[in-house]
């Protein structure tokens, strides 16, 4: 939600797009001089599909059929058994943190959102659809969440802006990355839609997280995770295996993990 797409001084060959798509802006820009504008309406067209089966605002939706009773998870979609049985184990890998839970309609308890992990799974689906039409060079801009792979141009590298804050028109930091996933949790874009699942309270002494890896899903809902856990969140991702984070805490401190370094700019 808070990373900034992406810029080289040219875009260079290749096709570029942007759409409004499952409630967020989606940017697809592909440095591939074969892959075709064709190439890029079977990946939106993913996404809209993902957004029809997913969205918790559609009420003909599989995820709002499920609260309502009205369908089984065993006869749902495949891809809705896979994300709920992924975010389950997550919600175990972070001790609850991740909590695909939410009120359920009429009064039926608890029911699924599995929205937190919706963006960065289907993202990295969407990435083997611009790599089966030949794009090895491309970035994806999410909402805020970034997936780039390869290089924008010869001996370059993407470069990510992570938004300040509290200053809305500054950089906390910038990346220089090749392949990588980069994704931000924090309640000065959205206000405080991400809470401790263990209290019900927006998490206490921390302004944002990012966490940076080879999967979107996983560092999206790591990065939320440790979020909701407010002070106790750097330490737990400073022992998360394969990703890096940063971390600012309440006084505008920023602590970083052991790796997450390489990837800015000094």
């Amino acid at each position: 939600m808070t990373a900034i797409p992406p810029g080289t001084a040219e875009t260079g060959p290749g096709v570029q797009r942007l759409e409004h798509v499952m409630g967020m802006p989606v940017g697809i820009d592909v440095r591939e001089a074969d892959v075709q504008a064709g190439d890029l309406d079977s990946a939106f067209g993913w996404l809209r599909f993902v957004d029809a089966l997913f969205s918790t605002y559609r009420g003909d939706s599989e995820i709002s059929r499920l609260n309502r009773g009205e369908l089984s998870l065993a006869d749902a979609h495949p891809d809705v058994r896979e994300v709920l049985d992924r975010c389950q184990r997550l919600c175990e890998d972070t001790g609850g943190y991740f909590d695909a839970t939410a009120p359920a309609a009429a009064g039926r308890g608890r029911g699924v959102d599995p929205s937190g992990l919706v963006k960065g799974w289907s993202i990295d689906r969407m990435a083997r659809i611009l790599e089966a039409a030949g794009a090895g060079n491309y970035c994806v801009y999410a909402g805020g969440d970034i997936l780039v792979r390869g290089r924008p141009g010869p001996g370059q590298a993407w470069r990510i802006g992570i938004q300040h804050p509290h200053l809305r028109h500054h950089v906390a930091a910038v990346l220089e990355v090749t392949d990588l996933a980069v994704a931000t949790s924090g309640a000065y874009a959205r206000g405080d839609h991400v809470v401790d699942p263990h209290t019900g309270r927006p998490p206490q002494g921390v302004l944002s997280v990012t966490v940076a890896g080879p999967d979107l899903a996983e560092a999206d809902a790591y990065a939320t995770a440790a979020f909701a856990m407010g002070e106790e969140g750097p330490f737990w991702t400073s022992q998360l295996a394969g990703y890096a984070a940063m971390t600012i805490v309440g006084d505008d401190t920023v602590l970083t993990t052991r790796g997450f370094d390489r990837y800015r700019v000094s």
